[in-house]
């Protein structure tokens, strides 16, 4: 392994907790990805120095975390995360403690390299690279099990899973991100365990769906979601909705999570989103009818209500900002505003800041169901590429097919006379 392929800011971080005395290493995902030849996304440094011994070796350095203390050394936009190395548990709560479902819910404990290695989650994240002599530690056979293209977590995994639910996501996504298969004695408790993701934090699944769907291999991982039944506690709202793998519901998910992996592979930008507008689209469509069967409402009302009905109740399982739960419901009302294509209301449509999304999105719901649809995406795909008189044609050719929304008469209010 080169360090010509380490982040310059990592060695700086590395050399100077050595040059200090203390013991550093580069740890997991990055000394893997550089063994397999993949460039790695995150640096990440561990060492036998205690937080506020890292803290007070950078000034470009914060503490952050309860649950795991970590040092933040900033270089500008760029950070590189030190943790010192975690050791096993002792009966002091204040360090470490662990739930009635043995989940872990505070970890301040350190320990030595060897108790670190013990205490990482997968076999092929326990490898260290010691910038003292330039060598790889390798605790768990992790490079015995890149070769053998298999993720295993290290120790029982009930026990490891129960630990900390996430590592079953974590499993999913390491087997899509890096083509391997998930061992046999690591898979078999997923199935049985996957309704102990209900007890973490609404919060920190937001973070984790991000890195499943939008790591550039989405459709691989949403088809192992599957496998594993780990849809449901994630998208409860979704999953009865997908039971025939033939349905339209399926191969529209699908669809979307192909062309993301494709515009994240091409280095184009993708937002979370726009995934979570597809995840919930169909339940934002059922609800619908719903109200305007049962409650009697109209198909504006309904609608408007379905989408604060299906965010509402997906936002208890997982807590999705604000600022992209905005972002949703816009690609989901320029659904409903497409087919209202009369005068300078298109034009208020194409100008939208959402439109492009809301456009990709109309494409692929077309894709799948075809029909009227296909008709419609067809219509907004040439209006774009249109001159300026080629577009009014297209809106007079429009307006002789189709009845116009007849215009509102104003009312003219008599005014009164003034009191004498």
């Amino acid at each position: 392994m080169s360090r010509r392929d380490i982040n310059d800011n990592a060695l700086k971080v590395l050399y100077r907790l050595h040059n200090a005395g203390f013991e550093a290493y580069l740890v997991g995902g990055c000394v893997r990805d550089l063994l397999l030849g993949q460039t790695p996304k995150d640096f990440d440094v561990v060492t036998n120095a205690e937080p506020e011994q890292v803290k007070a070796l950078f000034r470009n350095c914060r503490l952050i975390g309860r649950r795991f203390r970590l040092a933040h050394v900033m270089f500008g936009r760029e950070i590189i995360e030190v943790a010192t190395f975690r050791g096993h548990h002792q009966e002091d709560e204040s360090l470490g403690k662990q739930s009635s479902h043995g989940q872990i819910l505070r970890d301040n404990v350190f320990g030595t390299i060897q108790e670190d290695a013990e205490r990482r989650d997968f076999t092929i994240n326990a490898m260290y690279y010691n910038i003292a002599d330039f060598s790889i530690r390798d605790f768990a056979n992790g490079i015995k099990a890149i070769e053998q293209r298999k993720i295993a977590l290290i120790g029982d995994p009930e026990t490891r899973y129960r630990e900390d639910p996430v590592r079953m996501l974590r499993a999913i996504r390491f087997a899509a991100k890096l083509d391997m298969q998930i061992d046999d004695a690591t898979a078999k408790p997923i199935k049985t365990l996957a309704s102990l993701l209900a007890n973490i934090p609404p919060a920190r699944l937001f973070e984790e769906i991000i890195k499943l769907f939008i790591s550039g291999s989405g459709l691989k991982t949403l088809r192992l979601l599957q496998e594993y039944h780990l849809l449901d506690p994630l998208f409860p709202i979704l999953t009865p909705l997908l039971n025939d793998p033939n349905s339209k519901e399926n191969a529209f998910l699908e669809q979307v999570m192909r062309n993301t992996d494709q515009r994240v592979n091409s280095d184009q930008r993708v937002t979370p989103a726009f995934v979570y507008a597809a995840l919930l689209w169909f339940p934002v469509e059922e609800r619908c009818q719903t109200l305007m069967m049962e409650g009697g409402f109209n198909s504006y009302d309904a609608f408007n209500l379905a989408m604060g009905d299906v965010l509402d109740r997906q936002i208890q399982r997982i807590m999705i900002p604000k600022r992209f739960t905005s972002v949703i419901r816009e690609i989901w009302q320029l659904q409903q505003r497409f087919p209202k294509r009369f005068g300078r209301r298109t034009y208020q449509i194409l100008e939208h800041p959402r439109f492009r999304a809301a456009y990709d999105f109309l494409l692929i719901r077309a894709e799948i169901e075809g029909g009227e649809l296909e008709i419609l995406a067809q219509w907004w795909t040439d209006f774009q590429q249109a001159k300026p008189e080629e577009r009014k044609q297209m809106l007079t050719a429009l307006r002789n097919n189709e009845s116009a929304p007849p215009k509102r008469k104003r009312r003219f209010r008599n005014k009164k006379p003034p009191r004498q």
